[in-house]
């Protein structure tokens, strides 16, 4: 190899050892349409049997969640988040994820990181159904701390122009159907981390009062990934419309699926909000309408659907693991959305 690029801090060999390294990951989630294999400039992909085919993408990143994996010097859920974020957008809008490529930025490559890294993100293609079919690992010197990263990805889906989500048949009376989180998800760190462990400094160790989970299992819990339950869904009932719950919460996500004219009304006390996010408020005297537009308080996919529906898709939905909350309805105004306590039928 070079040394002289050595010498100034990039290692090729180191780079060659970590892409051999992930190469039984990346197998791990081939698919129908994937050809070809690592090492070529560009991934390649087969669309397949479809109609009229929409393609849906989207890229996104893991924020400063990264921070607390740099902490534990723990790895191989990050890149779940990574994926996660990436799927959950493209299946609100019915689409099947095909693919999906990753960007794994270090100022000092470290094979078995980056390996944990990808292996992560295999994981997460795995439970999303999508191949990865590529991505590029750059070593940077003087761009990263020592032993920190950045990862980001970017993944196409494909869905039939008629099953095109939202539809435009969502109206006054459909119901709001929430699928639990898995806490956090991969939003509002930059709060989380400032309350937990700058003010306040809990030890990694320290239970969170009110759950099973010490600080450390909280704040690293993948973020679910909804693909196969929401596809499953989509396919055997009239789902109208649906929500990934990210940035903004369920405040600003929900309206994103509903037309003009019509808002929606969500029963707080519908689901229990988990005691992770109970914790943070307390600790760090967050109001409400904070904690409603920073986190997702337990509610990390909303289904619009009709009222006739409901309990049969919930019923359906647990049979998918899932575990889903009749938290809303849909009514004629102008409101975007407003919180209400009591029932919802």
């Amino acid at each position: 190899m070079s040394e002289s690029y050595r010498a100034a801090g990039v290692d090729i060999d180191a780079g060659n050892e970590a892409v051999e390294r992930m190469k039984a990951h990346v197998n791990r989630t081939t698919r129908p349409g994937v050809m070809g294999g690592l090492g070529g400039f560009g991934g390649l992909f087969a669309l397949g049997a479809y109609e009229e085919p929409i393609l849906v993408s989207a890229t996104d990143g893991v924020g400063t969640k990264l921070k607390v994996a740099f902490m534990l010097d723990r790895h191989d859920t990050i890149g779940i988040d990574c994926v996660a974020m990436c799927v959950n957008d493209l299946v609100v809008q019915g689409a099947e994820p095909l693919f999906f490529l990753d960007y794994l930025a270090t100022g000092k490559l470290r094979p078995e990181q980056a390996e944990a890294v990808v292996k992560g993100i295999a994981d997460g293609c795995v439970q999303a159904g999508c191949a990865l079919i590529g991505g590029e690992t750059a070593e940077m010197p003087g761009m990263y701390a020592s032993g920190e990263y950045d990862v980001a990805g970017f993944c196409v889906g494909a869905v039939e122009k008629k099953n095109l989500l939202p539809s435009s048949d969502i109206q006054a009376g459909d119901v709001l159907v929430g699928l639990a989180s898995n806490g956090l998800h991969s939003n509002g760190y930059s709060l989380a981390r400032k309350v937990l462990l700058t003010d306040r400094s809990f030890d990694w160790s320290e239970s969170v009062p009110g759950s099973s989970q010490n600080v450390a299992e909280a704040m690293l819990a993948p973020t679910r990934i909804y693909v196969k339950s929401v596809l499953s869904l989509i396919e055997k009932f009239s789902i109208k419309g649906a929500a990934h719950i990210t940035g903004g919460g369920i405040v600003e996500n929900v309206p994103r699926m509903l037309p003009e004219g019509l808002q929606a009304v969500i029963d707080r006390d519908s689901w229990q909000v988990p005691a992770i996010f109970q914790w943070i408020q307390q600790v760090g005297n967050i109001s409400q309408s904070d904690m409603d537009r920073t986190f997702n308080n337990g509610i990390g996919m909303v289904l619009c659907v009709p009222s006739k529906e409901a309990d049969s898709i919930m019923q359906k939905a647990v049979e998918l693991g899932e575990t889903p909350f009749l938290i809303g309805r849909v009514e004629e105004g102008m409101d975007s959305l407003r919180f209400e306590d009591g029932g919802c039928r």
